[in-house]
């Protein structure tokens, strides 16, 4: 028996029923709450039921608050998205506009981004007039990596294209101080291909390419760093020196 349920109810003045209509239930399943103590709700009807009764949900069921606390390194993990478009643009436009220290863009081709945040590119000049760091590291276009990934991906847009893209897309900017961009190295190219580091300050996405699939189809992770730094060596740490070793191999792009 939920005894924590009950007393709230009763605290509140609600029967089963009265719940029943406030959280958007039939009373049997408020009656089935009451009756077991290890019976958890959707999120939602929880959230509802304790706005309800003006309790907290530890009170009345802790166990699922328990199942929500991450610990050691799993803490970094704030966000996962089964695909990459999945996340919605107002994420991308929230960390990118809180960033005041960092903003690295390590994709193969970045291109996205321009559809992906409204004004980017005003958004980039204004971070890096404020002191902000923007950094772009993206495939070479002529590149074997590039050739070959194209051929795995079979799809018009091409990964050069989408490169010749980004390099337009900044040509455009003009001289940004504060705005770099580089080539991974030809060595490291097969590792910048297979992972895409997004860094904003203290948060990242990462986003690992499955074989033959485009950016947009791959799985999406979103670290933060400010849950996790108790300790060096982190997933944040491990993902954030993939890219800055690419960044150190590679090289500036001919203006």
């Amino acid at each position: 028996m939920n005894t924590a349920l009950r007393s709230a109810m009763a605290s509140a003045g609600f029967s089963p029923r009265r719940l029943a209509v406030r959280v958007g239930v039939t009373g049997k399943t408020v009656e089935r709450w009451l009756a077991d103590a290890e019976l958890t709700p959707h999120a939602r009807n929880r959230e509802d039921a304790c706005r309800a009764l003006g309790v907290g949900e530890e009170m009345i069921w802790p166990q699922s608050v328990k199942d929500r606390v991450k610990s050691g390194y799993d803490r970094e993990l704030v966000h996962s998205y089964p695909y990459r478009s999945a996340c919605p643009s107002d994420v991308w436009g929230e960390l990118i506009r809180g960033a005041g220290k960092e903003l690295f863009f390590a994709g193969y081709t970045n291109y996205f981004l321009w559809s992906q945040v409204p004004a980017f590119s005003e958004t980039l000049r204004r971070k890096a007039g404020a002191g902000c760091r923007v950094r772009f590291l993206v495939g070479d276009p002529e590149g074997d990596v590039t050739r070959n990934r194209e051929r795995a991906e079979k799809v018009t847009l091409t990964v050069s294209t989408r490169i010749r893209t980004t390099l337009e897309q900044l040509s455009r900017m003009g001289p940004v101080d504060g705005l770099d961009i580089r080539f991974s190295a030809a060595e490291d190219a097969v590792y910048h291909v297979g992972l895409s580091v997004f860094r904003f300050d203290d948060d990242a996405f990462v986003t690992p390419h499955l074989a033959r699939l485009v950016g947009h189809d791959a799985p999406l992770l979103h670290l933060h760093l400010h849950l996790r730094r108790q300790a060096d060596g982190g997933m944040f740490d491990r993902f954030a020196e993939h890219a800055e070793e690419l960044w150190e191999q590679g090289r500036r792009v001919p203006a």
